[in-house]
């Protein structure tokens, strides 16, 4: 587990902020956002922000720490997620499949999702791995199909300019935004779904916040307003600018690479915010609205909770337990290794196996000794162990491990003692080209 530092309260007198950053990027956007999650965390709480979200693109890569960081700070954390939203399917490969009547539409769009609670950081979960898993094509992509079927738990925001709506309204298709606004005000909620409106100063921007903030009202739609954070202060912009020059493999010096328009995209203060929109000041307490509806802890398993979630493993009929059946595998398995067994080897395994036994990880080792066991008769390469696995004659007996801890005195300890009650973890290594084949192999068994 990280070291999740608190950090200083907000200097004396600082008034409690009664607006919420809920569009947050991080250094886990990859070569886009500057700053680390203690910095940004860091910042709001000298703000005296009770609240932060973080919506990093395509992924969920710093949510855990996210999330713990705040909480150790007092700090409500709002998970999520800036997504790409395929125009069409998130399997289809094609990006020029447009008629003229669509022609101002992206092919990826951009999506803010935030957890309410524990179902909604699920579904944000299944979102993001489908992303990868179903929709990779330059970027992680999701669908409405995905959207119908995970939105529950889930707030969404239609997202900076990029976003599906303020393009339609880009291109003056004013018909089509409204339509677009009511199909996702229906999927997520009257209470879930908000119109989000920015102002960087970017000439799409400006065109596009009062067609915005017209739909909203007409439809009846609540409004925030967001800063697309991709750095905590406003002196990393030049950083920030370098990290996009390494992403996108161009030079500072080059005057047609892809570039922010100003300075102005860092985690601003509660005042600099109301200066955005002041005739709207429903903008900034919406903000506070959608702090309110997250509520979320994510759920941490102890040990046993995460035994309870392993498959049974399904032994010999012969055999009454698992543990009688890893006993009988231990002892072929030390006479096929070492031919005479010594009063010491059986002593080293018998200590182990009580210790295993003891606590309950038999069905672990019969799993990972019934996957290596295929790969290994089904011509995948497997490595010969690394880590504190190696340490276990068990693991040896078994050939789980192809390294004797005798020969190289490997301590049983470090990798599972009852004084640490935790679950075991083999560190397996595997051909690249045999390894879907192996995943498959545990997914049919």
């Amino acid at each position: 587990m990280a070291d999740y530092h608190e950090f200083p309260d907000a200097p004396e007198g600082t008034p409690e902020s009664k607006f919420v950053h809920l569009h947050v990027h991080s250094d886990y956007s990859l070569l886009d956002g500057c700053s680390k999650l203690d910095t940004l965390v860091a910042k709001a709480k000298s703000l005296n922000m009770k609240a932060l979200a973080l919506t990093d693109h395509g992924n969920m890569f710093g949510v855990l720490n996210f999330e713990h960081l705040c909480h150790v700070n007092k700090i409500n954390p709002i998970c999520g997620e800036e997504f790409y939203v395929s125009e069409g399917s998130r399997k289809e490969k094609n990006p020029t499949r447009y008629s003229e009547q669509t022609m101002h539409k992206k092919y990826n769009y951009h999506l803010i999702l935030l957890c309410k609670n524990a179902e909604g950081y699920k579904n944000l979960c299944w979102l993001s791995s489908l992303a990868f898993t179903e929709g990779l094509y330059y970027k992680p992509r999701i669908d409405f199909e995905l959207l119908e079927k995970y939105h529950e738990g889930l707030i969404c925001l239609s997202a900076c300019v990029a976003g599906e709506l303020p393009q339609a309204l880009l291109a003056d298709d004013d018909k089509g935004a409204e339509e677009l606004a009511l199909k996702y005000q229906n999927l997520f909620g009257k209470e879930n779904y908000f119109i989000e409106v920015q102002d960087h100063a970017i000439k799409e921007e400006r065109y596009v916040a009062p067609k915005l903030i017209a739909l909203a009202k007409k439809l009846d739609i609540p409004m925030v307003v967001t800063n697309d954070i991709h750095y905590a202060n406003q002196d990393d912009a030049e950083a920030q600018d370098a990290l996009l020059c390494i992403g996108t493999k161009r030079l500072i010096t080059d005057t047609d690479r892809m570039k922010f328009a100003n300075d102005s995209f860092y985690l601003k203060t509660e005042n600099e915010m109301r200066m955005l929109f002041p005739d709207y000041p429903e903008l900034i307490d919406n903000t506070m609205r959608v702090a309110q509806m997250c509520n979320l802890v994510i759920p941490q398993y102890k040990t046993q909770e995460l035994k309870d979630c392993l498959p049974v493993y399904q032994i010999p009929k012969e055999f009454v337990t698992q543990d009688a059946y890893v006993l009988h595998l231990v002892e072929n398995g030390l006479k096929k290794r070492y031919g005479t067994v010594t009063p010491e080897i059986v002593k080293r395994a018998m200590y182990e196996l009580g210790i295993i036994f003891q606590m309950g990880f038999s069905g672990y080792f019969l799993i990972v000794w019934d996957f290596i066991n295929w790969s290994k008769t089904h011509d995948v390469p497997i490595g010969p162990g690394r880590g504190s696995g190696a340490g276990s004659l068990v693991a040896y007996a078994m050939t789980i491990t192809d390294i004797d801890p005798f020969k190289y005195n490997l301590i049983f300890e470090r990798f599972l003692n009852p004084e640490r009650v935790s679950m075991p973890d083999f560190d397996v290594d595997m051909c690249f080209e045999g390894r879907q084949r192996v995943i498959q192999y545990t997914r049919d068994h």
